[in-house]
């Protein structure tokens, strides 16, 4: 093994963290008798040499080395290292996408995708023996492996189909049907036959998990041969398997013997008894906290300690793989795929609840419909005894704003009997408000102001206190003495903006004039550290306050004296929400329009916007930014002119092509087109309006991403929308 390994000029090659002279040993680790050892080599490749899906020269060189590894059976844990050669040689790129490459360096990278997806494609034929190997580690990575690399996907779907109906292990027949989708995916010709065999397996004679599996795969690749009643079936497989005493896999394989796709004749092989590869060892009578191995310290090893936790103590821990399979594969049938989350939450299966709501999660962050039931029954998990459950809940309620309403009652329940929970401390950074906390402020429940009172005297205030006032309104107006004491308590200090940020938001939310003097201190006194985010954070405060904070006239109008800064625009945009006296900030905001960040001129902007007709004056300046490259600037350009000059011609088509351009830019584009009644019958601006609301995919959905507002953020998008083709061009809220 090895054979000229180290003849290869490792050292003139690099991956992620530098020259490549480690990868030797990182190879020989693989083939390491320490498990310890085996998975820090398993933890580099996959750190270094592929380092988030990277190919680099080196990554090249390994591949001989590690088909060597994967074909000798004294190698132990070959399973992931067959995994790591089919995300080497796994990512489809061809001609064009090399020439398609900008620079050097990305046609280089775009040449080694193609070369390595060439040569471990090439060698692709080891993975047919590797289907019937004694470790059945190899054998759950060997299906997906030929599925992905080798180039006879009628000779892999023959094979799959044989092992099936002759392998002994659960999760390795639950490879061998996801390989068929995954084969039907990538060559379509065979779709049809692929679909009419999970059909067959999807039907009554075979077990549940099966035929879990099957329904999965089909909605992968073939949702319109999926049963009409695919919800009612699907719900009945968990009801099964929940109810199966013992393996939830026992009889599957005398099942499928007696289905009409079984070829074989002999009595199946025994399944060898060895442990799941990465799990932990448990102590006597299967105790886990009886463990007497130590915290892995891998990536690898604790993303296989996460999955062995999470697979404790469930039934079929693999139902929630299959279940998410089901869900990407139903894709915006939303109906069906709330009423399955519906059913999933009522189970009396610990496991399959917690599935339910954190893909409730995923259901609702990136798709519109109906969620009051569902939302309700993730509400009804706060009261579970298990903390993985209800904390599970808590978080996704959190995310869901307004849509969260439903279960008010039972986050307020829930914050109400653990005070303990209502702050956050972390490790690290300052401490944050409990989720039920945050949640039900979001809503703009008043019976959270009880626990944002207390989290206001804690010694350290959460950072995100301000943010959960903003949403109350006048009920957190009692706040407001709280929130002038701490204020006037901040010392001046490098750390004044971590501990006076969270107080000055709130203030500014609550509008409350009565501490300007509190406020102006602190604007007065800004530290150089952090000094400008401060002062930024102050001055939106006394914005805020308008008359109220005359007291600031004179500094604003010093601060005034740099134009063409963004700290000049931010107290002229002040100084107007003090005084209203249009005629001194004109030259400051004119003279911001000119600054060099395009981040400023937006600001500057955005501040003549506000001014209304008093900065008609500034019309042919706005209008000059129409066209400038910085999206964002051409947006804000576009509403200041049109709020300036009172004429939407100019603007309104600036505004519907950045819509169409981005999709981040629609709330400010929404906000203006309600704010002005601009979407008359028939329009340009109503018919996109129109579109958006007819849409079922929420505006902001990333595949594989989200953020934490981007719930709030669409469904205040809809509000608009609507509030826009009303013509109600009132300043109402939006969700």
């Amino acid at each position: 093994m090895f054979a000229g390994i180290d003849e290869v000029d490792w050292a003139s090659m690099e991956h992620a963290y530098g020259p490549a002279d480690d990868v030797p040993g990182l190879l020989r680790g693989l083939a390491s008798a320490d498990p310890a050892e085996r998975e820090a080599a398993l933890d580099g490749m996959y750190g270094a040499v592929h380092h988030q899906g990277d190919v680099y020269a080196c990554t090249l060189a390994c591949i001989p080395f590690l088909f060597e590894l994967v074909v000798d059976p004294a190698v132990p844990d070959r399973g992931g290292i067959v995994e790591l050669l089919t995300s080497i040689g796994g990512i489809d790129i061809d001609e064009e996408d090399i020439g398609e490459a900008e620079g050097e360096d990305e046609a280089e990278g775009a040449a080694n995708y193609a070369m390595a997806a060439a040569a471990v494609s090439a060698g692709a034929g080891v993975f047919f023996a590797l289907m019937a190997d004694e470790d059945p580690g190899v054998r759950v990575s060997a299906p997906l492996a030929l599925a992905t690399l080798h180039g006879s996907p009628a000779r892999v779907l023959t094979l799959l189909r044989e092992r099936l109906t002759v392998e002994p292990d659960d999760e390795v027949r639950l490879a061998l049907v996801e390989a068929a989708g995954r084969v039907a995916l990538r060559h379509g010709p065979l779709t049809g036959r692929i679909a009419d065999w999970l059909s067959r397996l999807a039907a009554e004679a075979n077990p549940p998990g099966l035929r879990l599996a099957a329904l999965a795969q089909l909605a992968r690749c073939a949702p319109e041969a999926l049963p009409g009643d695919v919800v009612r079936v699907v719900a009945g497989l968990l009801r099964q398997l929940r109810s199966a005493p013992g393996d939830p896999g026992a009889g599957l394989l005398r099942q499928l013997r007696a289905t009409p796709d079984a070829s074989g004749d002999s009595e199946p092989p025994e399944a060898p008894e060895s442990p799941e590869p990465g799990a932990r060892t448990i102590g006597a009578h299967g105790d886990p906290d009886a463990a007497v191995e130590t915290a892995p310290v891998t990536l690898v090893g604790q993303l296989r300690a996460l999955s062995a936790e999470e697979r404790t103590g469930r039934t079929a821990p693999w139902t929630a793989d299959l279940l998410r399979t089901l869900h990407v594969g139903l894709d915006d049938r939303v109906a069906d795929r709330t009423a399955l989350l519906t059913d999933q939450l009522c189970s009396p299966d610990l496991g399959q609840r917690i599935d339910a709501v954190r893909m409730s999660s995923g259901l609702i962050r990136a798709w519109r419909g109906s969620y009051g039931e569902l939302v309700r029954l993730v509400g009804e998990q706060l009261t579970s005894d298990e903390p993985k459950l209800a904390e599970a809940a808590s978080h996704v309620l959190e995310e869901l704003f307004g849509l969260a309403a439903p279960a008010a009652d039972a986050l307020a329940a829930r914050m109400a009997a653990d005070p303990g929970a209502w702050v956050k401390e972390w490790a690290s950074g300052p401490p944050g408000l409990g989720s039920a906390v945050k949640a039900l402020a979001r809503l703009g429940d008043a019976r959270v102001v009880p626990a944002l009172a207390a989290a206001l005297e804690r010694p350290e205030v959460p950072h995100d206190v301000g943010f959960a006032i903003g949403y109350l309104g006048p009920a957190a107006a009692p706040l407001a003495g709280v929130l002038r004491r701490r204020l006037s308590e901040v010392g001046l200090d490098e750390e004044a903006y971590d501990r006076a940020s969270p107080l000055l938001g709130g203030l500014t939310a609550l509008r409350a004039g009565e501490a300007a003097p509190e406020v102006l201190r602190i604007l007065r006194g800004a530290p150089e550290y952090r000094g400008e985010w401060l002062r930024t954070a102050a001055l939106r405060a006394l914005g805020s306050f308008g008359p109220a904070a005359r007291c600031a006239v004179p500094e604003l109008r010093a601060l005034m004296r740099r134009p063409g800064t963004a700290g000049a625009t931010e107290a002229a945009e002040t100084l107007w929400a003090v005084d209203g006296d249009a005629w001194t900030v004109l030259p400051v905001l004119i003279e911001g329009l000119q600054a060099e960040h395009a981040r400023d001129r937006r600001a500057a902007a955005s501040a003549l916007g506000r001014l209304g007709a008093q900065a008609a004056v500034t019309a042919p300046r706005l209008r000059a930014l129409l066209g400038h490259e910085e999206l964002w600037l051409r947006v804000d350009a576009a509403i200041a002119l049109w709020e300036v000059s009172g004429r939407a011609e100019e603007s309104v088509p600036v505004l519907l092509a950045a819509w169409e351009k981005n999709r981040h830019v629609r709330v400010r584009v929404a906000e203006c087109l309600a704010r002005t009644g601009a979407a008359g019958a028939g329009s340009d601006a109503a018919l996109v309006l129109q579109a958006e609301l007819a849409s079922v995919r929420r505006h902001n959905a990333m595949d594989g991403g989200c953020g934490s507002h981007d719930t709030y953020e669409d469904e205040k998008l809809l509000a608009l929308c609507r509030r826009a083709l009303l013509g109600n061009t009132g300043k109402g809220p939006t969700t």
